[in-house]
């Protein structure tokens, strides 16, 4: 996928916005309805009323970015529509992407080598 990669922050913004909305516009809303900086490296998606869209807007280090999806068959997992902003996972944010739910997602557990081979 063409996108952030590595160790990111993702936020997600649970209320569906204007799709007719560009990076500015999106950048703007990271502003002012989630108190956060666009170009801090994070990933913010958005959601459009219908659950078969999605936008994420990044900062990679050289430019603001903008990745758009729409889902051809099914919908996106969309959490609960209420006013906030969730954190994903990067594993998470990938299954969300292929539109699989992100909810069965769970990071790998760190685990303790062990002392000696059996």
């Amino acid at each position: 996928m063409i996108g952030p990669s590595g160790a990111v922050r993702v936020m997600v913004a649970t209320k569906p916005v204007d799709f007719r909305k560009g990076m500015e516009g999106l950048a703007t809303l990271v502003r002012e309805s989630m108190g956060a900086d666009p170009f801090s490296g994070a990933v913010y998606v958005f959601r459009a009323k219908r659950a078969d869209r999605i936008k994420l807007v990044f900062w990679d280090g050289t430019g603001l970015c903008l990745f758009a999806k729409r889902l051809e068959d099914g919908i996106f997992r969309w959490p609960k529509i209420e006013d906030g902003v969730m954190r994903l996972s990067a594993a998470q944010l990938s299954a969300l992407l292929e539109g699989l739910d992100w909810r069965l997602v769970h990071e790998a557990r760190e685990t303790s080598k062990p002392t000696q081979a059996g």
